[in-house]
This record gives C-alpha cells, sequence and structure tokens, in this order.
C-alpha cells in the first residue's frame, strides 16, 4: 500500500477492501442499536427512503455480493490475507492508544486548556463514515483543486480538520460550541488526516474506529 496520488501514499483500492467488513458491520448494527454517525447521510436517507428492515437488509446484502464481485473480478483477495490486514490494524491500534494522550498534552500544556478526552470525543460517529467524508472526500478533493500549489496538502489537511470539528457543532443533535471539543476534534482530524496521507485510507479508519471503541470502554 505504497503508491503516491492526490489520496495520499495509500493504495486506495486495498483500504476500501479492507474497510469494507468494518462498513458492513456498522450498516447492520445500525438496525440493532439505533446509532448512526453524524456524518453518516446516506444510511439516514436510505433507511428512510426503503422504509423496512427487511428490505434495508436485503440491499446491504446486494451490495456486499457486488463488492465479493468486484474482489473476484480484480483479483483482490490479497488484501484480506492476515499478511496484509493484521499489520494495518496493528499499526492503528498503536495510533489510536497514543492519539487521546498526545492530543491531550497539546490541549493542557501548550494551549492551556484542561480536557478530558473521553467526554469530549465520545460523540464522533463511525470512523468509517467520517474518514470516508472528511479525508477521502474534503482532504483528498482539496488536494485535488489545489494540485498546483506547493501547500495543497498543508491547506487541505487545515481546512478538512476545521470543518470535521465544525460539523460536529452542527444540526439539531449537534453539540454546543466549546473551544475544548472544537480544538480537541481539529487535532484529532489533522492526525487522522495525516495518517490517510501517509499510511492510506484503510490505516485512517481502523485507527479512527478502534480510538472510538478505546473511547467508549473507558467512559
Amino acid at each position: 500500500m505504497a503508491t503516491t496520488s492526490q489520496f495520499g501514499h495509500g493504495d486506495l483500492e486495498s483500504s476500501l477492501v479492507l474497510i469494507f467488513p468494518v462498513l458492513l458491520a456498522y450498516e447492520i448494527g445500525v438496525l440493532f442499536t439505533g446509532s448512526v454517525s453524524g456524518a453518516d447521510v446516506v444510511t439516514r436517507a436510505m433507511y428512510v427512503t426503503l422504509g423496512s428492515r427487511a428490505l434495508y437488509l436485503l440491499v446491504h446484502a446486494a451490495i456486499a455480493l457486488v463488492f465479493l464481485l468486484w474482489i473476484r473480478r480484480g483479483n483482490r483477495w490479497g488484501a484480506l490475507s492476515m499478511e496484509v490486514a493484521l499489520p494495518v490494524v496493528l499499526e492503528a491500534a498503536i495510533y489510536a492508544f497514543t492519539l487521546g494522550a498526545a492530543i491531550s498534552l497539546v490541549l493542557r500544556h501548550l494551549l492551556g486548556l484542561g480536557l478530558d478526552p473521553s467526554s469530549t470525543i465520545s460523540a464522533l460517529g463511525a470512523g468509517v463514515h467520517e474518514e470516508l467524508v472528511f479525508r477521502l472526500g474534503l482532504l483528498s478533493g482539496c488536494v485535488s483543486l489545489l494540485r498546483h500549489s506547493r501547500a495543497a496538502f498543508p491547506i487541505a489537511l487545515v481546512v478538512s480538520s476545521l470543518l470535521f470539528a465544525g460539523a460536529h457543532h452542527l444540526g439539531p443533535a449537534g453539540e454546543p460550541f466549546t473551544a475544548h471539543a472544537f480544538a480537541f476534534r481539529t487535532l484529532a482530524g489533522a492526525a487522522f488526516g495525516a495518517i490517510f496521507w501517509y499510511r492510506s485510507l484503510a490505516h485512517a479508519v481502523y485507527a479512527h474506529v478502534l480510538y472510538d471503541l478505546v473511547v467508549a470502554a473507558t467512559s
């Protein structure tokens, strides 16, 4: 996973193969938990449009079948092998376990903002959708628009991180704005953006998902 493009240094197709099981588990889990990521407008609209659990499950079964055919047609099974998947998950776990402590250190000691990570990041939605929207979509889109500028990636990283943080305070389900939460999420967005760009989308997704699980387990 070492190619370089507007999507960073990772192999995007391999990343999509690696994150699809997580995405599918999330989509099915929504039926039983009722918890939908704030960035996930697709699932909300799909469930409302379909109107029943049976149709919702049928659509996702069809999506899973198409995905398996895509893997088979492109001979992409190797991306799901333990030799590829395990190092990605283990590396992402390191990012997940160190991310909260590192950002808290920056905010508390460099910016003077006392912050409890578990209470301010608990509302983060599913890592899959937020990485697809803010890193694969927004960050990559900005890099593409600014591709003739030497500062394309730094600018895209700042823009996507600020919008990532701000999105959590929008709409009826948004949190009340605080400097603490906004600063934390901006730095978190920058960290996930760097992981996405310099490693791969799969690394960013698994780091985000594992981080959410750590927060949930310790809150």
